[in-house]
């Protein structure tokens, strides 16, 4: 038996890099049911396709994970398709524009808490709202490296990532009595598009910083599938660091 067998998970910002190798590897896994939202829910065609051809029952949706409302609906859809979700992964999220403080603009830094951190609120809330007290969840956010410790030119970022992780503890005791279990997962940097068009000097800088060098989303959808899985049902409140060491220092 697989660990996702019969279960339904659901992924947002599952367009990018991350959310969607976590899509493939659930799919490997032996997921029943994907719920995949994304702000363009356009960009799930392909990897909706590629998913379905797997024999995985998949569905697409549009998310602004800034709606509040419309994050409350997605679930209960999905609760009322599938009788239950019993994942979900907080993948969506934004960097935020590379400036010291005094450049920035108050609209950068509501923009990052809006996304990274209050669309993390919208998720467990709806889980919470949908399906307490009614069957094991397991929610797991993606925070980050730069939560724990600190970026200089990236004060939104890390904020707010830092937020999510504090979020991360808030939530899992108010909801470990009801069955819902939340946990994190703090990546370090993987080359993506959001690199593209930096100097190899910068790049090789930022690997510089891990120990291990450059990871990949496939090393960090490992640790997002344990959290995920009942074979950690005895973990909640925890932000694993996925980082190759970055955070070691």
């Amino acid at each position: 038996m697989s660990r996702f067998e019969s279960k339904t998970v659901l992924v947002t910002g599952a367009a990018g890099a991350l959310g969607a190798t976590v899509a493939k590897r659930l799919a490997s896994d032996g997921v029943a049911n994907l719920v995949l939202a994304d702000l363009n829910a356009d960009a799930l065609t392909p990897l909706a396709t590629e998913l379905g051809d797997k024999g995985v029952t998949v569905t697409t949706e549009n998310l602004d994970v800034t709606d509040g409302d419309g994050f409350d609906a997605l679930v209960v859809r999905a609760v009322g398709r599938f009788g239950t979700v019993d994942a979900l992964v907080n993948s969506a999220g934004i960097v935020s524009p590379n400036a010291r403080i005094h450049n920035l603009s108050t609209a950068d830094w509501e923009r990052s808490f809006a996304v990274n951190s209050t669309g993390t609120f919208h998720g467990i809330r709806a889980v919470a709202r949908a399906l307490r007290k009614r069957s094991p969840v397991s929610i797991v956010n993606i925070a980050s490296v730069s939560g724990l410790t600190a970026w200089a030119y990236a004060a939104p970022y890390c904020a707010s990532k830092s937020a999510v992780i504090h979020l991360t503890r808030v939530a899992a005791l108010e909801y470990a009595k009801e069955g819902i279990r939340v946990n994190a997962v703090c990546p370090g940097t993987f080359p993506s598009t959001l690199h593209e068009g930096l100097p190899s000097e910068a790049l090789a800088s930022i690997e510089a910083k891990h120990p291990l060098g450059f990871g990949t989303p496939d090393d960090i959808a490992g640790a997002v599938l344990y959290l995920a899985s009942d074979e950690s049902r005895w973990v909640t409140g925890h932000s694993l660091a996925i980082d190759g060491g970055y955070s070691l220092p």
